[in-house]
């Protein structure tokens, strides 16, 4: 368990660090973006698979 929260702690962090860089985390092209008046819907749908597959390649690695 402890070895799961420093990796999932240095995961944070590395992220917190591409943001400040100017990374654009969370805003890649074919993320949903719809707009309608005084009314945004916002689904990352690339974004969300990028995060699931670096996440898989760093557990399997892990688990070795």
């Amino acid at each position: 368990m402890g070895k799961l929260l420093v990796v999932a702690g240095l995961i944070m962090a590395a992220a917190g660090a591409l943001i400040l860089l100017g990374l654009p985390i969370g805003r890649l092209p074919g993320d949903v973006v719809l707009r309608r008046g005084n009314t945004t819907f916002y689904f990352p749908v690339v974004t969300s698979i990028v995060v699931s597959v670096v996440l898989t390649l760093l557990l399997a690695l892990f688990r070795r």
